[in-house]
């Protein structure tokens, strides 16, 4: 790792953290989304946050639809 990644915080985390299917399937969503009309990409990233919160939070809960 170089001086410059030091001094910007970043790290290969790579080496530590194990991939699971759902991560390698993040970046092909992502393309997905991005060439979506704006309107269907706002909602489909709404969606994918929501999906990724409730995956770090443990899903203890299902999301209610009113915030």
């Amino acid at each position: 790792m170089s001086t410059y990644d030091e001094q910007q915080g970043e790290r290969d985390e790579s080496a530590t953290t194990p991939a699971t299917p759902a991560d390698d399937a993040l970046l092909p969503r992502l393309r997905v989304i991005e060439h979506q009309p704006l309107a269907q990409r706002a909602d489909a990233y709404v969606q994918l946050h929501d999906e990724m919160r409730d995956r770090l939070e443990g899903g203890d809960a299902p999301r209610t639809q009113g915030r």
